[in-house]
């Protein structure tokens, strides 16, 4: 078993920047990442706000600059999925000590301290009856959708991630946007250009009730709208209605003793996984600096 003096659960933004920062020190630092690197990044249409790119950059190019920034730097990813995160008591000939036990399908490691940047799971929706044998028309992120053509897809939600979706779909494709109310939570900017797309149709006042098949592997859409019960064929249905920790992987002991070790300094949360609402990019990469510099000072103490 493999023992690190870091290990780092995510290769967003957040877990990038940590490791990057972490092997400027020189400390020895495995990343592991179940997916591909980036985290919500890949759905970006654009990024706007991130220092240093006058104009902005799609979220799938600036991930490609962070994974090749991070391969230059010699930095160790693992494409492993981390299936559980513990905290335990281990038996050393030097004696008894504690360590973090990281399981994969391929291996488990051991690290002294772990930094999660596992950012967030989509909420599935709970509220919609929805066949059987749809889930590949059914999607929670939008960049399996990027090579779409001449489709019509329905995007649930009202947010920024639903108009950011919309903007980067509607190039190729006809987009409805389904508000179950009539707020639009969204920034201004995104509203203003959603709606001056041709191929974007936004609907409020739009329950979407239950989906289920229809001709040429598409999909009926049965919702309740201001005028009754409506029925729309889209070729996918992508939700954007909500985010959540991804934390599923952490054991409940150890889910107990965050805090504490949190406090300790040898468990940290970066980015999206602790950032609530303010999932943003340089949030994150900050976040990330900072813990490697903390962790980088705890070691050099010892």
């Amino acid at each position: 078993m493999s023992v690190y003096p870091v290990a780092v659960i995510g290769a967003g933004p957040a877990g990038l920047a940590t490791t990057l920062q972490l092997k400027r020190y020189g400390i020895e630092t495995l990343l592991l990442e179940g997916g591909q690197p980036g985290g919500l990044l890949l759905n970006a249409n654009c990024v706007e706000n991130y220092p240093g790119f006058p104009g902005g950059i799609r979220g799938p190019e600036l991930v490609k600059l962070f994974v090749e920034q991070a391969i230059q730097t010699g930095v160790r990813l693992a494409h492993e999925q981390v299936l559980s995160l513990d905290y335990e008591s281990l038996s050393w000939p030097s004696g008894q000590t504690e360590m973090f036990k990281l399981c994969t399908a391929e291996q488990d490691h051991q690290a002294q301290r772990v930094v999660i940047a596992s950012g967030t799971k989509p909420i599935p929706l709970s509220d919609v009856t929805i066949s059987d044998g749809l889930e590949e028309r059914l999607f929670y992120e939008v960049y399996p959708l990027l090579g779409a053509a001449g489709w019509h897809i329905a995007i649930l939600g009202a947010g920024d991630a639903a108009f950011d979706y919309a903007l980067n779909l509607a190039a190729r494709n006809t987009v409805t946007i389904l508000n179950r109310g009539d707020q639009v939570k969204c920034l201004p900017l995104l509203w203003e250009r959603a709606v001056a797309v041709e191929s974007v149709q936004y609907r409020s006042n739009t329950r979407l009730v239950r989906v289920f098949p229809a001709a040429n592997q598409r999909l009926r859409l049965e919702c309740n709208g201001p005028g009754g019960e409506e029925l729309l064929i889209a070729d996918a249905l992508l939700v954007a209605t909500g985010r959540e920790a991804r934390l599923d992987f952490v054991s409940p002991a150890l889910l107990q003793q965050l805090p504490d070790l949190e406090r300790e300094g040898i468990l940290y949360r970066v980015g999206d996984v602790k950032n609530g609402l303010y999932r943003q990019t340089a949030i994150a990469v900050g976040d990330g600096i900072l813990v490697a510099m903390k962790i980088s000072q705890s070691l050099y103490e010892v």
